[in-house]
């Protein structure tokens, strides 16, 4: 026999999770120290995935604090011109995005549940901070003196509760005998009643239904990366822009540039994929950004071959090498290191007009010497 579904009423608190990160950034039971238990009750498959998504909901608000309280990032909101009644989102910066003549870097995660800040839930649920989240990566570009934005692309629409709609019964004409609209009443109320209790037997817990109301010119990821070009990093005063972008926002990425390609190519100095989706044939991206791209861009993929080993490419694009991990999630993490290096000979290169070799690393830098 199924058992009854709990309600589906969740903490909105770290706290009241009983969970709390760690020294290490690693999220803990309060009270026996364990890792995070997904399937916190047996047989509950829904209930134990509305429980984590509940749980995911506040490590999206604690990774936000993070930026603004520990990286010093600044939120701002988007569109930058809203009402006060529409609906906005927000990207991240640091205060010298803008006026940092030398370097800016730009962040842009994938698809899904992430928000700004995040690489992968699933990691800073079951792993670290350091893994899961982009704030290893804005740390250090501060440190190496790039001013920093970070893009928030799944952040497309505000959801609200569908107005309920007043359907007008037929026991509401006035010209029908009383008797005969009492009856209809009755049987009315008794098959709703009926009803509610098979939904209540099929569904114990029907969620509210809602409506999307998507967010002026950020209403996708390609639409927030081109709004955030125009009105921010294209008005940046850095001489070098880098973007590090992950999975979708590889994707996201291509799409600006086939939209905005002499600023692109005018602006940016060199582009870290990490497991990218993008596709220049389905996207149609034209042979001058792939030849860009093959210059100016690397792909570390996911691969069990050692960190920066060159991996073959049935596309013409960017160059792609390992990113030391077979794990999609991972790969933004674990070629961390690398990436820096490879902007740092990209700016080398600009100076001395010479374009940096992915190939030739004879130094490669481990990523267990983090």
């Amino acid at each position: 026999m199924k058992k009854d579904e709990p309600p589906l009423d969740f903490p909105d608190t770290l706290e009241g999770f009983e969970y709390a990160f760690n020294e290490k950034g690693q999220l803990r039971h309060i009270k026996t120290g364990e890792p995070f238990v997904f399937n916190y009750r047996e047989d509950l498959h829904r209930w134990n995935q509305k429980r984590y998504e509940a749980l995911g909901e506040i490590i999206t608000k604690y990774v936000y604090e993070l930026l603004e309280k520990d990286c010093n990032l600044k939120k701002i909101s988007i569109p930058v011109d809203a009402t006060e009644s529409e609906p906005k989102s927000f990207i991240f910066m640091s205060e010298d995005a803008l006026t940092n003549p030398q370097k800016l870097m730009v962040l842009i995660h994938g698809s899904g549940v992430v928000r700004a800040g995040q690489w992968a839930r699933r990691l800073i649920i079951n792993e670290d901070l350091d893994s899961g989240t982009q704030i290893p990566f804005i740390k250090r570009a501060m440190d190496e003196g790039y001013g920093v934005i970070v893009l928030n692309p799944n952040e497309n629409y505000i959801e609200v509760e569908k107005p309920k709609i007043h359907v007008q019964s037929s026991s509401d004409s006035s010209d029908e005998p009383a008797e005969k609209r009492e009856r209809k009443d009755r049987v009315s109320k008794e098959t709703k009643k009926r009803r509610d209790f098979y939904e209540k037997y099929r569904n114990p817990q029907r969620e509210k239904e809602m409506m999307q109301l998507y967010i002026r010119e950020n209403g996708s990821p390609e639409e927030h990366a081109v709004y955030v070009w125009d009105h921010f990093i294209a008005q940046s005063a850095a001489e070098n822009v880098f973007f590090v972008a992950h999975s979708y926002g590889g994707l996201a990425f291509v799409e600006l540039m086939i939209q905005r390609e002499a600023d692109v190519k005018s602006k940016v100095t060199a582009v870290a994929l990490t497991d990218s989706v993008h596709n220049v044939w389905h996207q149609e991206a034209g042979k001058t950004i792939r030849e860009w791209m093959r210059e100016n861009c690397c792909n570390w993929v996911s691969s069990s071959e050692p960190l920066d080993t060159s991996v073959e490419s049935m596309l013409p694009d960017c160059p792609r090498v390992s990113a030391g991990t077979d794990r999609h999630e991972l790969t933004s993490w674990k070629s961390f290191p690398s990436i820096f290096k490879f902007f740092t000979e990209a700016s080398e290169a600009k100076t001395s007009s010479l374009k940096p070799t992915l190939t030739r690393r004879s130094h490669r830098i481990k990523h267990e010497e983090l």
